[in-house]
Protein backbone atom coordinates (compact mmCIF):
# COMPACT_ATOMS: atom_id res chain seq x y z
CA UNK A 1 0.00 0.00 0.00
CA UNK A 2 2.82 2.55 0.27
CA UNK A 3 3.83 4.44 3.44
CA UNK A 4 2.27 7.05 6.01
CA UNK A 5 4.05 9.75 7.76
CA UNK A 6 2.96 10.53 11.41
CA UNK A 7 3.92 14.35 12.00
CA UNK A 8 5.77 15.04 15.01
CA UNK A 9 9.24 15.39 16.78
CA UNK A 10 10.20 13.54 15.56
CA UNK A 11 8.41 12.23 12.23
CA UNK A 12 7.33 8.32 12.11
CA UNK A 13 7.87 6.41 8.87
CA UNK A 14 4.92 3.94 8.60
CA UNK A 15 4.60 1.00 6.05
CA UNK A 16 1.34 -0.02 5.15
CA UNK A 17 0.27 -3.38 4.51
CA UNK A 18 -3.32 -4.98 3.06
CA UNK A 19 -3.39 -8.64 4.20
CA UNK A 20 -6.35 -11.14 3.58
CA UNK A 21 -5.72 -12.98 6.41
CA UNK A 22 -5.96 -9.85 8.94
CA UNK A 23 -9.01 -9.56 11.00
CA UNK A 24 -8.11 -6.55 12.62
CA UNK A 25 -6.21 -3.33 12.53
CA UNK A 26 -2.77 -4.25 13.87
CA UNK A 27 0.56 -2.09 14.43
CA UNK A 28 3.69 -3.92 14.95
CA UNK A 29 7.63 -2.45 15.38
CA UNK A 30 10.11 -4.53 14.70
CA UNK A 31 12.56 -4.53 17.47
CA UNK A 32 15.53 -5.51 15.02
CA UNK A 33 15.31 -1.73 13.20
CA UNK A 34 12.61 -0.14 14.90
CA UNK A 35 10.55 -0.14 11.92
CA UNK A 36 6.90 0.27 12.06
CA UNK A 37 4.32 -1.55 10.06
CA UNK A 38 0.13 -1.04 10.04
CA UNK A 39 -1.57 -3.87 8.70
CA UNK A 40 -5.41 -3.73 7.72
CA UNK A 41 -7.71 -6.17 6.75
CA UNK A 42 -8.63 -6.41 2.96
CA UNK A 43 -11.70 -4.58 3.10
CA UNK A 44 -10.67 -1.57 5.48
CA UNK A 45 -10.40 1.75 3.89
CA UNK A 46 -6.92 3.77 4.63
CA UNK A 47 -8.55 6.49 6.48
CA UNK A 48 -9.48 4.06 8.82
CA UNK A 49 -6.05 2.84 9.81
CA UNK A 50 -4.63 6.73 9.91
CA UNK A 51 -7.03 7.08 12.49
CA UNK A 52 -6.14 3.78 14.41
CA UNK A 53 -2.22 5.23 13.95
CA UNK A 54 -2.73 8.41 15.48
CA UNK A 55 -5.04 6.78 18.50
CA UNK A 56 -1.79 4.48 18.95
CA UNK A 57 0.76 7.33 18.35
CA UNK A 58 1.54 7.73 22.90
CA UNK A 59 1.73 4.37 22.36
CA UNK A 60 3.84 4.01 19.03
CA UNK A 61 6.37 6.73 20.73
CA UNK A 62 6.93 5.37 23.87
CA UNK A 63 7.61 1.78 22.63
CA UNK A 64 10.06 2.96 19.86
CA UNK A 65 12.06 5.03 22.73
CA UNK A 66 12.56 1.45 24.12
CA UNK A 67 14.31 -0.08 20.57
CA UNK A 68 17.98 -0.28 20.86
CA UNK A 69 19.73 1.30 18.04
CA UNK A 70 21.61 -0.78 15.53
CA UNK A 71 25.36 -0.87 16.85
CA UNK A 72 27.66 -1.22 13.53
CA UNK A 73 31.08 -3.15 14.52
CA UNK A 74 34.10 -1.38 14.54
CA UNK A 75 36.85 -0.68 16.43
CA UNK A 76 35.68 1.60 19.63
CA UNK A 77 32.36 -0.65 19.85
CA UNK A 78 31.28 -3.37 22.05
CA UNK A 79 30.00 -6.72 20.32
CA UNK A 80 28.69 -9.51 22.48
CA UNK A 81 30.36 -12.83 22.22
CA UNK A 82 29.01 -15.52 24.60
CA UNK A 83 26.55 -13.21 26.32
CA UNK A 84 29.46 -10.80 26.98
CA UNK A 85 30.23 -7.54 25.72
CA UNK A 86 33.58 -6.90 24.89
CA UNK A 87 35.25 -3.69 23.66
CA UNK A 88 36.94 -4.31 19.83
CA UNK A 89 40.46 -2.82 19.88
CA UNK A 90 43.25 -3.10 17.82
CA UNK A 91 46.84 -4.50 18.00
CA UNK A 92 49.93 -6.40 16.67
CA UNK A 93 48.05 -9.94 16.03
CA UNK A 94 47.99 -10.84 12.77
CA UNK A 95 44.46 -11.88 12.68
CA UNK A 96 41.19 -11.41 15.25
CA UNK A 97 41.83 -12.63 18.45
CA UNK A 98 38.80 -12.97 20.90
CA UNK A 99 39.54 -13.22 24.88
CA UNK A 100 37.70 -13.03 27.85
CA UNK A 101 37.74 -9.31 27.99
CA UNK A 102 38.42 -7.92 24.20
CA UNK A 103 38.40 -8.74 20.68
CA UNK A 104 41.51 -7.76 18.97
CA UNK A 105 41.52 -6.87 15.59
CA UNK A 106 44.92 -5.75 12.98
CA UNK A 107 43.51 -3.27 11.36
CA UNK A 108 40.41 -0.50 11.75
CA UNK A 109 39.16 -1.11 8.05
CA UNK A 110 38.95 -4.39 7.80
CA UNK A 111 37.96 -5.17 11.21
CA UNK A 112 33.89 -5.88 10.94
CA UNK A 113 34.35 -8.29 8.33
CA UNK A 114 37.05 -10.19 10.07
CA UNK A 115 34.82 -10.55 12.88
CA UNK A 116 32.42 -12.01 11.35
CA UNK A 117 34.53 -14.60 10.09
CA UNK A 118 35.66 -15.44 13.09
CA UNK A 119 32.50 -15.72 14.84
CA UNK A 120 31.20 -17.66 11.88
CA UNK A 121 34.17 -20.05 12.58
CA UNK A 122 33.44 -19.93 16.47
CA UNK A 123 29.94 -21.18 15.71
CA UNK A 124 29.97 -23.74 13.65
CA UNK A 125 32.77 -25.53 15.75
CA UNK A 126 30.43 -24.99 19.03
CA UNK A 127 27.31 -25.64 17.30
CA UNK A 128 28.89 -29.20 15.52
CA UNK A 129 30.58 -30.14 19.04
CA UNK A 130 26.61 -29.56 20.62
CA UNK A 131 24.43 -31.17 17.68
CA UNK A 132 27.40 -34.46 17.53
CA UNK A 133 26.83 -34.63 21.41
CA UNK A 134 23.28 -33.93 21.45
CA UNK A 135 23.02 -36.90 18.06
CA UNK A 136 25.12 -39.70 19.78
CA UNK A 137 22.80 -39.31 23.51
CA UNK A 138 19.53 -40.29 21.07
CA UNK A 139 21.31 -42.64 18.83
CA UNK A 140 20.66 -40.34 15.40
CA UNK A 141 23.04 -38.55 12.67
CA UNK A 142 22.30 -35.78 11.03
CA UNK A 143 23.47 -35.63 7.47
CA UNK A 144 25.18 -31.96 6.99
CA UNK A 145 25.06 -28.95 9.08
CA UNK A 146 24.89 -25.33 7.99
CA UNK A 147 25.21 -21.77 9.03
CA UNK A 148 23.07 -18.88 7.98
CA UNK A 149 21.75 -15.01 9.03
CA UNK A 150 18.18 -16.09 9.63
CA UNK A 151 15.53 -13.48 11.83
CA UNK A 152 13.13 -15.61 11.80
CA UNK A 153 14.73 -18.58 13.32
CA UNK A 154 17.48 -19.81 15.28
CA UNK A 155 17.85 -23.19 13.48
CA UNK A 156 15.85 -25.80 11.45
CA UNK A 157 15.61 -29.75 10.76
CA UNK A 158 14.96 -30.68 7.30
CA UNK A 159 13.25 -34.18 6.68
CA UNK A 160 16.45 -35.05 5.12
CA UNK A 161 18.34 -34.38 8.63
CA UNK A 162 20.00 -31.34 7.39
CA UNK A 163 20.79 -28.75 10.56
CA UNK A 164 20.55 -25.25 10.05
CA UNK A 165 21.71 -22.72 12.86
CA UNK A 166 21.79 -18.99 12.59
CA UNK A 167 25.87 -18.09 13.21
CA UNK A 168 24.30 -15.43 15.88
CA UNK A 169 23.96 -18.05 18.46
CA UNK A 170 27.50 -17.34 19.10
CA UNK A 171 27.18 -14.37 20.95
CA UNK A 172 24.71 -15.71 22.71
CA UNK A 173 25.40 -17.24 26.45
CA UNK A 174 26.37 -20.88 25.69
CA UNK A 175 23.88 -22.59 27.50
CA UNK A 176 21.93 -20.40 24.83
CA UNK A 177 23.49 -21.86 22.00
CA UNK A 178 23.48 -25.53 23.34
CA UNK A 179 19.76 -25.86 24.10
CA UNK A 180 19.03 -24.63 20.24
CA UNK A 181 21.38 -27.38 19.22
CA UNK A 182 19.31 -29.73 21.83
CA UNK A 183 16.28 -28.26 20.43
CA UNK A 184 16.92 -28.71 16.64
CA UNK A 185 18.44 -32.53 17.26
CA UNK A 186 15.31 -33.55 18.69
CA UNK A 187 13.06 -33.45 15.63
CA UNK A 188 15.83 -36.14 14.10
CA UNK A 189 13.65 -38.41 16.57
CA UNK A 190 10.51 -36.52 16.29
CA UNK A 191 9.59 -33.78 13.29
CA UNK A 192 6.88 -32.17 15.03
CA UNK A 193 6.04 -30.26 18.63
CA UNK A 194 4.22 -32.71 20.20
CA UNK A 195 4.64 -33.76 23.66
CA UNK A 196 6.64 -36.75 22.65
CA UNK A 197 9.40 -34.00 21.16
CA UNK A 198 9.26 -31.98 24.18
CA UNK A 199 9.86 -35.09 25.75
CA UNK A 200 13.29 -35.76 24.46
CA UNK A 201 13.94 -31.87 24.04
CA UNK A 202 13.52 -32.41 28.00
CA UNK A 203 15.82 -35.47 28.35
CA UNK A 204 18.62 -33.83 26.04
CA UNK A 205 18.20 -30.43 28.23
CA UNK A 206 16.24 -30.76 31.01
CA UNK A 207 16.36 -27.11 32.13
CA UNK A 208 15.25 -26.11 28.52
CA UNK A 209 12.67 -23.04 29.73
CA UNK A 210 15.42 -20.86 31.07
CA UNK A 211 17.57 -20.45 27.58
CA UNK A 212 14.30 -20.75 25.83
CA UNK A 213 13.08 -17.54 27.32
CA UNK A 214 16.73 -15.80 26.77
CA UNK A 215 15.95 -15.93 23.24
CA UNK A 216 12.18 -14.51 23.85
CA UNK A 217 13.54 -11.77 25.83
CA UNK A 218 17.24 -11.16 24.36
CA UNK A 219 17.25 -12.83 20.98
CA UNK A 220 16.65 -9.15 18.76
CA UNK A 221 19.74 -8.07 20.45
CA UNK A 222 22.09 -10.22 18.62
CA UNK A 223 20.89 -8.64 15.49
CA UNK A 224 21.34 -5.51 16.27
CA UNK A 225 25.01 -5.78 15.46
CA UNK A 226 25.75 -4.69 11.66
CA UNK A 227 29.20 -6.06 10.24
CA UNK A 228 28.89 -3.99 7.30
CA UNK A 229 31.79 -2.13 6.29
Amino acid sequence: MGRHTLEGNPPIEVNLRKSTRARRLSLRISRLDGRVTLTLPRFTAEREGIAFLKAKEAWLRTHLHDVAPPSAVAVGTELMVRGQLLPVVTGDAKRVQITTSEICVPDQATAAVRIKAQLRHLARDALAAASDRYAAKVGRHYTRLTLRDTRSRWGSCSSNGTLMYSWRLIMAPPDVLDYVAAHEVAHLVEMNHSPAYWDVVGALYPDYERPRQWLRDNGDQLHRFRFDN
